[in-house]
């Protein structure tokens, strides 16, 4: 007999079926068992003899036979889709058995450590909480596409295994076999690539990206993150804004209507205002701290481009200069004179743009540089000298020779968006399979050691 779903069995009152799934817990009263048993659409109540359920335990991977029949009135539950009926066995048969779990399920799972969560992942994915997180962040990211796909966006995967350039954070740095003492890197974001499209003909791409950084330890990043990358060309800034402030008005409106946005339009506050007043480029601008439900996007612009070296960005010890964001992004207007001519550097302003959510940067963009000059030069005022542009960069300055649109984009954080969202202190609750804040997986029990003749046919030694 072909398996049922558990919330399909409310449309089989009186039929015979079979359902299978994980036993979620066993209430033993005398001669007869009850059984919650749990799949993907729910739990079904399951009731039978002792002699036919005595064995089974929690957690154990059942199919079970029988006639679906309503409860009585007295026992129902409103609380579940399926709480008005129940399941009278006929047969069991166990798939799996399963030994007594490292902790229990049946609650939040937030008093047990971190740690021991994730070391046991999968079994922590089997929590509500734990679960509807991975569900929310498919319902998300698919409204996400859908909504681009009526803009007439495209989406366009991107090389994982990619050349390593300075545009920030450290790369991760894959041997090659092949070519021995060369190196791919792990793109930190697509970037280059998502520009290059442009410069292709592919005047609105998108791409639910992985984005991966070998960056310090800390608290509630991520080595690997995913984004929403935007590129649009014949644009401006305000297109770019404009776009991400409608869908995500739009998002929260249809997923999650019981959050209020504080303020819409979202304010566009200068930069130089903001850390003067707030000491911070994220101010968390809630009227009520305390509301949860409460979202105050705000925009920031007018950034410097530049910051005195210890910045954000890095780049060789003796420079004097670093680039507060990216250094694809084009200089405000009034301030392209004094950057092409490399002169009051601290002054000059970029095209950035972040989206700011309850005190946290949930995005971040700029109309970018489409001239081969400004580029160079913004890699001069940073320190490197014509010949390391040209081994860095000169894909990206050849392919500025062949016609390049106006255009820019901007890079949305959907972990830490969906953490904000969900009321979740970290963004490590709504990532699958998360690492630790030093970038261990301690389910995988990785990063790891490999063998010596793996090393020996990467051509690398220690």
């Amino acid at each position: 007999m072909k398996r049922i779903l558990n919330r399909e069995t409310i449309k089989y009152i009186e039929k015979k079926v079979t359902v299978a799934g994980w036993v979620s817990s066993i209430r033993s009263h005398g001669k007869i068992v009850f059984l919650d048993l749990r799949d993907r659409t729910g739990i079904l109540q399951i009731v039978g003899k002792t002699d036919l359920l005595k064995e089974v335990n929690p957690e154990w991977v059942v199919e079970i036979t029988g006639t679906i029949s309503n409860r009585p009135e007295n026992m129902t539950n409103d609380k579940i889709e399926t709480g008005k009926i129940e399941l009278a066995v006929e047969s069991i048969k166990v798939l799996s058995q399963a030994e007594t779990l490292p902790f229990a399920i049946d609650n939040d799972g937030l008093a047990i450590s971190e740690e021991k969560r994730m070391k046991y992942r999968y079994l922590d994915l089997r929590r509500e909480r734990a679960s509807n997180n991975i569900k929310e962040r498919y319902k998300l990211i698919k409204y996400i596409r859908d909504y681009l796909d009526k803009e007439e966006f495209i989406e366009i995967e991107t090389p994982m295994l990619t050349k390593s350039t300075p545009e920030g954070a450290r790369d991760f740095v894959v041997p090659s076999r092949t070519q021995k003492g060369k190196f791919y890197a792990l793109p930190q974001s697509p970037q280059q690539y998502k520009q290059l499209l442009q410069i292709a003909g592919f005047e609105k791409y998108f791409q639910i990206a992985r984005c991966l950084r070998d960056e310090d330890p800390r608290g509630d990043r991520q080595p690997e993150h995913t984004q929403l990358d935007i590129e649009m060309s014949f644009i401006d800034q305000k297109d770019v804004m404009g776009l991400i402030e409608t869908l995500y008005i739009d998002i929260i409106k249809k997923l999650y209507p019981h959050k209020k946005i504080q303020k819409t339009p979202f304010p566009v506050l200068d930069y130089s205002e903001v850390m003067k007043e707030h000491k911070t480029d994220r101010p968390d601008l809630r009227k009520d701290k305390k509301d949860d439900n409460l979202l105050a996007f705000t925009w920031v612009v007018n950034f410097p481009f530049f910051s005195a070296k210890g910045g954000s960005a890095s780049g060789g010890e003796n420079r004097k200069w670093t680039f507060t964001h990216n250094p694809f992004s084009a200089p405000k207007e009034e301030y392209l004179e004094d950057l092409l001519k490399q002169k009051n550097i601290k002054d000059i302003l970029t095209t950035q743009y972040d989206l700011v959510l309850n005190g946290s940067e949930v995005g971040g963009g700029s109309i970018r540089s489409h001239h081969a000059e400004i580029l160079e030069s913004v890699f001069n005022i940073i320190g490197y000298e014509k010949e390391e542009i040209e081994k860095n960069f000169s894909h990206m300055l050849r392919a500025f020779k062949y016609g390049v649109p106006p255009h820019g984009g901007i890079a949305m954080g959907l972990d830490r968006f969906l953490a904000i969202i969900l009321n979740e202190k970290s963004i490590r609750e709504v990532i699958a399979f998360a690492k630790t804040g030093d970038g261990r997986d301690l389910m995988m029990d990785s990063p790891a050691e490999i063998s010596k003749e793996q090393l020996k046919e990467l051509g690398i030694k220690f």
